[in-house]
């Protein structure tokens, strides 16, 4: 029997309950996706970092899987002030959503920002720096950037090939090869010795505009999920706000 002055959880409430408690699911592998591709970046394009001069790429992957944490554990807190109808923890759960939507509001301001930077930041030391350090003494990780980006993008040297004929290591005595063997289309040894367009990639635009099509596809890909993440939050403060109109004051 309930007791005067009690109250009793309306069909509104107990609807507001499952939709927020299901927008908390979506938010946690919409924190998730965020994880991951923080992680896939660092693992599988972490090569690519030391081609650049500047820390904003490796600075924009710790900080997505930064994020992506964040929201995990924002989700399991908006989990628990849910089914335990604790007004206090939806307010706590109410700041972080909005903290967490101000950030990525200004993370996107700045990521179009820096990839502006990193555009600039490429066209000026790419070129510079395939040609005097490729496959110098002390610098092995960058030598295999190189050959990895060749490779996986199908180009040859920053501009167009004949950028190869000002490197030092080509100009090396005894060294009769024209470009990297990783230029080649079958890559094999001494492979390089020949430049002809049957031979090796002869891109439009070479490394540098591949090397650009990659970071706007990946500014592409956070935009999005960041887009689909604030939506998400937007949706959750207006239930979580409902939700702590509708309940009773926490007596905790």
């Amino acid at each position: 029997m309930v007791s005067q002055g009690e109250k009793k959880p309306t069909c509104g409430t107990i609807c507001l309950k499952y939709l927020l408690f299901l927008f908390n699911i979506l938010f946690w592998l919409a924190g998730g996706a965020v994880l991951a591709v923080g992680v896939w970046t660092l693992v599988e394009k972490s090569s690519y970092i030391s081609l650049l001069n500047s820390s904003l790429y490796s600075a924009s992957a710790y900080t997505l899987i930064a994020a992506g944490v964040i929201v995990i554990v924002t989700g399991i807190i908006g989990c628990c002030a849910t089914l335990k109808e604790m007004r206090s923890l939806l307010i706590v759960y109410l700041v972080l959503l909005f903290c967490i939507f101000l950030v990525e509001i200004i993370a996107g301001i700045l990521a179009y920002i820096n990839y502006q930077k990193l555009d600039e930041e490429l066209k000026q030391n790419l070129q510079t720096t395939m040609q005097q350090k490729y496959q110098q003494l002390g610098e092995e990780s960058l030598t295999q950037a190189v050959d990895k980006l060749q490779q996986e993008f199908k180009c040859c040297g920053s501009y167009n090939s004949s950028d190869w004929r000002d490197s030092v290591w080509i100009q090396t005595a005894g060294n009769d090869r024209l470009v990297p063997d990783s230029c080649c289309k079958t890559p094999g040894e001494l492979c390089g010795r020949r430049d002809h367009p049957s031979n090796i990639y002869r891109v439009e635009g070479g490394c540098i505009q591949k090397l650009e099509d990659f970071i706007l596809s990946q500014l592409y890909i956070l935009g999005a999920v960041g887009i689909g993440t604030a939506f998400l939050q937007l949706v959750g403060m207006m239930f979580t706000c409902c939700l702590y109109r509708n309940l009773k004051d926490d007596p905790y």
